[in-house]
């Protein structure tokens, strides 16, 4: 089974909002008849802005004429540091395999072409989120568990106070 990988530009919006949606129903388990209009317009807006600006890069997997999954990897600077002196980073997001086709590569070839990307943008700090069904994957690859993360939590912020 020969895996391509093609990138996704503005042309490709329909397809990326389908994936998209998607991707949000499996991962958050958000059941197939709940309203996401709002969601799905900020995505939508999301990828109107930052393909274009080069902030974002997104990718589909094909198996002859057939999409079988996606990628997608967000590109931004942080402050230097001494783990990432440049500052540039890069964050995969939105890895996804059809399931009928798991377990054939279709993520292992999204993710290093997304790497690939990163590095000839010199990106050096590159990670991602993981789900406990993709670890395996991404550790085979090389990416390490970041045991000095922490996240405020949505409770918190809806609530937060000074």
């Amino acid at each position: 089974m020969k895996i391509e990988i093609r990138q996704a530009d503005l042309t490709d919006i329909e397809l990326l909002m389908k994936w998209r949606i998607e991707v949000l129903h499996e991962v958050f388990s958000i059941p197939e008849d709940q309203p996401m209009k709002e969601l799905e317009q900020e995505n939508r807006c999301y990828y109107q802005e930052a393909i274009p600006a080069g902030s974002h890069i997104a990718c589909f997997a094909y198996i002859g004429t057939e999409i079988v999954g996606c990628g997608g990897m967000c590109l931004y600077r942080e402050m230097p540091s001494p783990d990432n002196p440049s500052g540039q980073c890069a964050y995969l997001m939105n890895i996804y395999t059809i399931p009928k086709f798991r377990g054939n590569d279709v993520g292992k070839t999204v993710v290093k072409w997304l790497v690939s990307q990163a590095i000839k943008h010199k990106i050096t700090k590159i990670y991602l989120e993981t789900s406990d069904a993709g670890r395996t994957l991404y550790q085979k690859i090389g990416f390490v568990d970041m045991h000095d993360m922490m996240k405020l939590s949505d409770g918190k912020i809806q609530n937060f106070t000074i």
